[in-house]
C-alpha cells in the first residue's frame, strides 16, 4: 500500500501538531526536575525554574515548590505562640484546642496576634518551627528567669500533647529524621539575654531543657549587650556593643552549640558578636535596613560581614520592619529577600516571619499557611530556581545548624571547659551596677 503524506498547516504536518501534546508534558516536567542542588549563585537564572516556566500560572509554580518542600524541610526561625498561650489562657494547656481551626475558636479568632495553629501548619508545609519562649523587658532583674523557664516548659507540654503532630528537637539531625516523618520540628528559642539573669549557669540550663539559640537582647539593653532601640535617633550606647562579659556569653554559647540569635540587638553588638563568635550567628526574625530603615533591620556592611562568617538572615514579615508602615504585602517581603539574597548571597538568606507576635502581617502572608505562596511568587523570577528556594527555607538553615554543631564538637575534642563566673557584679560593665528592685513598667 502507498504511504500517504499528511496535509501540512502552517509549515506542520498533521502528525507534528497530534505529538506536540504529547511531547510539552514531557519537557515541562523535565524542566522542573533538572534544577542544581548544588547551585549557590545569587543572581543566576540557571536551572531548575529558570526560563519561561517561571512566568507560568500560579497553581503550577505552587506545585512545584510543594515538590520542593517535600524533600526539604521549610524551617521558620521564630513564633510567639507561646506567649500568647500565656497571655490568653495563663499557659493553661487544657483550654488550647491547637488541633482545631483558631480562627473559628475566641478568644483566638478575634485577635489580629494569632496567626499559628496545626491545621495551617500543616497547610503551609512547616517542617521545623522555633517556638519563642519570651519573658518580657518589665521582668528583667526580677522574675525574668522564671518566667522564661515556665515558657520553656510550656512549649515542652505543648508538643508532648501532640506526639502525632510535632516532636521535641534539639540538633540539625533531628530536624531531618523530623520531616521524614511528616511532624513538626518543634524547637526551642530564648528570646532576650536578660532571661539568663547575667550567670551562664542559667544559660547552659537553659541548654539542656533545648534552648537551641539565644537572642542577645530583646528592646531593652541587659548589663552586658545594649539593643537596638540605641540605634535610634537621639539615643545613645549603653555599653557602645557587648561588654566583655557579653563576649563570654557568646564564647560560651559556641561551647555549647546554641545559636547566637542577633535580632533585637544594637549594630556595635552585631558587630562585636560576629568578631567574637567561631560559629556562625543569625538573626532570627529581621529585614533588610537598606529597604526599610528600622532599627531592627540588618545593614547592608553587617550583611556583608554575615556572609563572611557563614550565618544567616531570616526574613521577618511585620509590616514596621517590612515597610516601614501599619501595611505591607507579599511582594514587599520578596523585596527584602531578593536584597539580602544580592548583598549576602543566597546561601544567607531564611524566613523567620515571626507570628504570633505581630498583630499586622503583610497581604497575601496573612497566616502560617501561605509561605508556599511566597516561594511560588519568587519563581516568578528567573533568577530564583527550585535549588534557591530550598536553601531558602531550610538547607541554609541546616548549614548554620550543622556548623553550629561542628564548632562545638571541636571545642569538645580541645576540652575547652565551661567558662567559670568568677567575674565581680562590677566588673560585668567595666562599672558598678545595681541591680534595680523597682516595680515594673
Amino acid at each position: 500500500m502507498k504511504s500517504r503524506k499528511l496535509p501540512k498547516v502552517c509549515g506542520l504536518n498533521c502528525l507534528t501538531l497530534l505529538c506536540i501534546p504529547l511531547v510539552l508534558p514531557i519537557l515541562r516536567c523535565t524542566a522542573v526536575g533538572t534544577g542544581n542542588a548544588g547551585s549557590s549563585s545569587s543572581s543566576s537564572g540557571s536551572g531548575s525554574g529558570s526560563g519561561s516556566a517561571n512566568g507560568g500560572d500560579f497553581d503550577y509554580r505552587l506545585q512545584r515548590v510543594r515538590n520542593v518542600l517535600k524533600e526539604v524541610p521549610l524551617i521558620d526561625g521564630h513564633n510567639d505562640l507561646p506567649w500568647n498561650i500565656r497571655k490568653f489562657l495563663k499557659n493553661q494547656l487544657k483550654d488550647f484546642h491547637f488541633g482545631s481551626d483558631l480562627r473559628e475558636m475566641a478568644p483566638w479568632s478575634s485577635s489580629a496576634w494569632s496567626h499559628t495553629d496545626l491545621r495551617r501548619l500543616k497547610e503551609g508545609m512547616v517542617s521545623a518551627q522555633f517556638w519563642s519562649a519570651y519573658a518580657p523587658c518589665s521582668s528583667q532583674h526580677l522574675d525574668a528567669v522564671q518566667l522564661t523557664l515556665e515558657q520553656i516548659d510550656l512549649i515542652r507540654r505543648l508538643v508532648h500533647l501532640y506526639p502525632h503532630h510535632m516532636a521535641l528537637v534539639t540538633s540539625a539531625a533531628g530536624i531531618e529524621q523530623t520531616h521524614r516523618t511528616g511532624k513538626i520540628a518543634s524547637l526551642i528559642g530564648v528570646e532576650g539575654g536578660h532571661a539568663i539573669g547575667t550567670s551562664l549557669s542559667v544559660l547552659r540550663m537553659f541548654y539542656q531543657l533545648g534552648a537551641r539559640y539565644l537572642t542577645l537582647t530583646h528592646t531593652c539593653n541587659t548589663p552586658w549587650a545594649d539593643c537596638c532601640k540605641v540605634d535610634e535617633p537621639g539615643k545613645y550606647p549603653h555599653i557602645g556593643g557587648l561588654s566583655s562579659f557579653g563576649k563570654l556569653v557568646v564564647k560560651e554559647m559556641n561551647r555549647l552549640g546554641m545559636i547566637v540569635d542577633l535580632s533585637h540587638v544594637s549594630v556595635p553588638t552585631m558587630l562585636d558578636a560576629l568578631a567574637t563568635s567561631q560559629a556562625p550567628l543569625i538573626f532570627s526574625h529581621s529585614s533588610a535596613h537598606a529597604i526599610c530603615n528600622s532599627s531592627r533591620n540588618v545593614p547592608d556592611h553587617v550583611l556583608q560581614r554575615i556572609a563572611t562568617n557563614g550565618g544567616l538572615v531570616m526574613v521577618a514579615f511585620y509590616p514596621h520592619f517590612v515597610s516601614c508602615s501599619g501595611q505591607a504585602t507579599l511582594h514587599d517581603v520578596v523585596d527584602h529577600i531578593n536584597h539580602i539574597r544580592e548583598v549576602a548571597g543566597i546561601d544567607h538568606v531564611g524566613i523567620g516571619a515571626g507570628y504570633d507576635g505581630v498583630n499586622l502581617v503583610p497581604k497575601g502572608l496573612e497566616d502560617v499557611s501561605k509561605y508556599p505562596h511566597l516561594f511560588a511568587t519568587l519563581l516568578e523570577s528567573d533568577k530564583w530556581t527550585e535549588a534557591d528556594i530550598a536553601k531558602l527555607a531550610g538547607r541554609n538553615f541546616l548549614r548554620v545548624f550543622n556548623e553550629v554543631e561542628a564548632v562545638r564538637d571541636q571545642m569538645d575534642l580541645l576540652r575547652v571547659q565551661p567558662i567559670d563566673q568568677s567575674i565581680p557584679a562590677e566588673d560585668i560593665m567595666g562599672r558598678s551596677y545595681c541591680r534595680y528592685q523597682g516595680p515594673r513598667t
